[in-house]
């Protein structure tokens, strides 16, 4: 949370002020401001320094600067990480390493997270990048509608890669 300036660091000459119940006083002096706060035995923090005037509140600063800091890592906590999951598939893949791993990305999927499938190629099958696009093509006919496909296959070097996503994440996207 960044500093936010309290009772002698505020450098304007007039605030808008809310006291300590939220009403609205109107625009004061800062230095009234600040007179009255202390009077009330309360803090004069700029909540709004943005605004114009910049809008300045009566509170415990110490009590309000809690209440952020559990606001935000109360956030931190709702907000939901999405991985980009990896997994490699090989030209001359068998039929039940494809369906292995094809279940891996299944479960990738369906707990949220987007997931790069990467067909490696080695020495002269680099001559028959269309090996690799047609097992990118399957897995994504054999995983229906639960994936999108985000990123085209692309070759990158010795690799071909292909990210796709959950059906319900590119909706949200677009």
């Amino acid at each position: 949370m960044k500093d936010v300036p309290i009772n002698e660091r505020i450098r304007v000459r007039q605030v808008r002020l809310i006291d300590e119940e939220g009403n609205q006083v109107g625009v004061v002096d800062t230095r009234e401001a600040l007179r009255m706060a202390q009077e009330r035995e309360y803090d004069l923090v700029l909540v709004s320094p943005n605004a114009v005037p910049p809008v300045a509140r009566l509170l415990d600063y110490g009590k309000w600067r809690y209440e952020q800091q559990q606001a935000e890592k109360e956030a931190r906590k709702k907000a939901k990480r999405t991985e980009v999951k990896s997994i490699k598939f090989r030209p001359k893949i068998d039929e039940h390493d494809y369906q292995t791993k094809l279940g891996h990305v299944r479960r990738f999927l369906e707990e949220g997270h987007k997931v790069k499938i990467t067909i490696m190629f080695r020495g002269r099958e680099m001559a028959h990048p269309e090996l690799g696009s047609r097992i990118l093509e399957r897995a994504v006919a054999d995983l229906g509608p639960a994936a999108v496909v985000e990123l085209k296959p692309e070759m990158a070097g010795r690799d071909m890669n292909m990210v796709i996503a959950p059906a319900g994440k590119a909706q949200a996207a677009s």
